[in-house]
Formats: C-alpha cells, sequence, structure tokens
C-alpha cells in the first residue's frame, strides 16, 4: 500500500506541475511569433531586419549585432524573463517608458559597437511574473519602434551561407558554430560554472553563455562581434588577451542586477583574417571559464 500510495502522491504533484505550466501558444501568439526552446527556456528572436547598420564599411547583418531577444524560463504558472532588445536613439524613451510602465524592468541601456552608424542601443529588459502579461506587455513596447512585426525566415542560399571555412574556426575556437543561414556563424561558449540571478540559476539560453559571431567580409576575412561573460577577476585578462590579438574591446557593463558572482559582459569587435581572429578568441576564452575542446 505504500507504493501505491507513493505512486498516486507522485502523479498528483505531476499533474499539478503540468497544469500549472505556462501556455506558450498565447505567448506566441502575443508576441507574433514562435520562440526556440532550449531544455525549458523558450526564446524569442526580435531581429532589426528594418535597420541599414554600417561600421568600418562592413554592412552589418542582423544575426551579427542586431538581433534582438526575450527569453522566458517558467517558474511554475510564471515565468523570468530576460532579453536585449536592439533599438534606435529615438526609439529608447518610448519603450523605456512603456516597459516600466507596465511592471518590466530595465536592467541595462548601453552601446555594443563603437562608430556604427546609425547608432544602436541595447536595452536589457527583466521580469517575473505570468508570462503571458510579460508578453503583451513587451508588443505594446515594441509597437512604438518601425521592428518588423513578422520574422522573415533566413534563406539559406548555400550549405555554408558565411563562406568560411567553418569547419577549421570550430578547430581553432574548440567548440561547434552554428550557421544562421542569414549570412553569419554563430558560436554559444556556455560557462562552466553557475551564474544566478535573485536566487535563481540562468542558464546559457537565458544570456549566460559567451557569445560570438562571424560575418565574411571577403577573401577568407571576417567581421566578429559579440560578448563574453566575465566575472571580476576574469575582467582585465580577458580584455588585455583581445587587445592583444587585435580585437576591439567596445563595451564593458553589466547585464543583471542581482547576479551571483557578480558578471561582467565585454563586448568586442574587429575585421580580419577569420583564422586570425578565431585564434584571438581562444586566447580570450582561456582566461574565462569556457566549455571548451582541450587540445
Amino acid at each position: 500500500m505504500k507504493t501505491l500510495a507513493t505512486f498516486f502522491a507522485v502523479a498528483a504533484i505531476s499533474t499539478a506541475a503540468h497544469a500549472a505550466e505556462p501556455d506558450w501558444a498565447q505567448v506566441d501568439d502575443a508576441l507574433g511569433r514562435a520562440g526556440t526552446v532550449t531544455q525549458d527556456v523558450h526564446r524569442y528572436g526580435f531581429p532589426r531586419s528594418d535597420l541599414n547598420v554600417m561600421l568600418d564599411g562592413v554592412t552589418i547583418k542582423p544575426a551579427l549585432a542586431l538581433g534582438g531577444w526575450v527569453a522566458l524560463k517558467p517558474m511554475g504558472k510564471d515565468a523570468m524573463l530576460m532579453g536585449d532588445l536592439v533599438l534606435t536613439e529615438s526609439e529608447v524613451n518610448p519603450v523605456m517608458a512603456k516597459l516600466l510602465a507596465e511592471g518590466l524592468q530595465i536592467t541595462a541601456l548601453h552601446n555594443h559597437l563603437l562608430r556604427a552608424t546609425p547608432a544602436t542601443f541595447y536595452m536589457h529588459v527583466g521580469g517575473h511574473g505570468d508570462p503571458v502579461k510579460m508578453a503583451v506587455a513587451l508588443r505594446e513596447a515594441l509597437v512604438l519602434t518601425k521592428m518588423p512585426r513578422v520574422v522573415v525566415a533566413a534563406t539559406m542560399t548555400s550549405p555554408n551561407s558565411v563562406s568560411l571555412d567553418t569547419a577549421a574556426l570550430d578547430e581553432t575556437i574548440g567548440a561547434n558554430g552554428k550557421d544562421t543561414g542569414g549570412g553569419v556563424y554563430q558560436f554559444s561558449v556556455p560557462r562552466t560554472d553557475v551564474i544566478s540571478d535573485d536566487g535563481m540559476v540562468v542558464p546559457a539560453a537565458l544570456g549566460s553563455a559567451h557569445a560570438v559571431n562571424f560575418q565574411s567580409t571577403g577573401e577568407g576575412k571576417a567581421a566578429i562581434t559579440g560578448d563574453f561573460v566575465a566575472l571580476s577577476g576574469e575582467v582585465v585578462p580577458l580584455t588585455t588577451a583581445l587587445r592583444k590579438n587585435d580585437i576591439e574591446v567596445t563595451a564593458i557593463h553589466n547585464h543583471m542586477l542581482k547576479d551571483e558572482p557578480r558578471a561582467f559582459f565585454i563586448h568586442f569587435w574587429a575585421n580580419d583574417n577569420a583564422q586570425k581572429l578565431a585564434r584571438g578568441v581562444r586566447a580570450a576564452l582561456e582566461t574565462v571559464k569556457a566549455d571548451v575542446k582541450r587540445p
């Protein structure tokens, strides 16, 4: 009887947990797009394909540095929200005012790039509560921008849309990248430790992974950008490694308010030989905790 009672108790808990799961179809509908699911994190892309941004003669593809996003991690029937919205200067104040009025948090506002025209700003948002209500609040804020309401899937024009030796990049960096199909090859390298925010573990899909993007600029060259996640003792070694490898450090800042341990996000830019830059990225990864393959 004890075993049977235990069975029914577990079944009841499982049923209650399932019933408490957020209605992700309503979240998708509110945001006007389907999310990608990694473990239990639902992530939504908000690329600024409407913008024509130039930096050092390079036309920035949305997936390189204009790919805003929002991710939600369920907590029973509620969810924890984190995100990074790409905005123009004139959009910052209206969007911020609307998000704050709807009860969402603005956890950071800063640049990621230098010398880009037009300038873009990156607004980090956070929240905790009903995921559908938070999604509606985001939608109402984004209506105040010129951000496309519909996401147009990138068309794969070739097996390797970035025209780079991606296998060599994988080997040098020690991780497997992903071809976005939009001319950008992306690496997401998780840290090997745990970062929490307000007592909740922040998984890689929620913004705790090192992000490195490669966009081909011709003749074996690539523009790279992204951000490394560094603890306080890692910031100086990391930035030193980047500069030694001719990679420009463009921003150092925080994305979260109650993170433990404190995490700093180091953004970077370079346009040079792709393999040279991959070696520089690997040198930088050696200064932080990163899940990379060892020689």
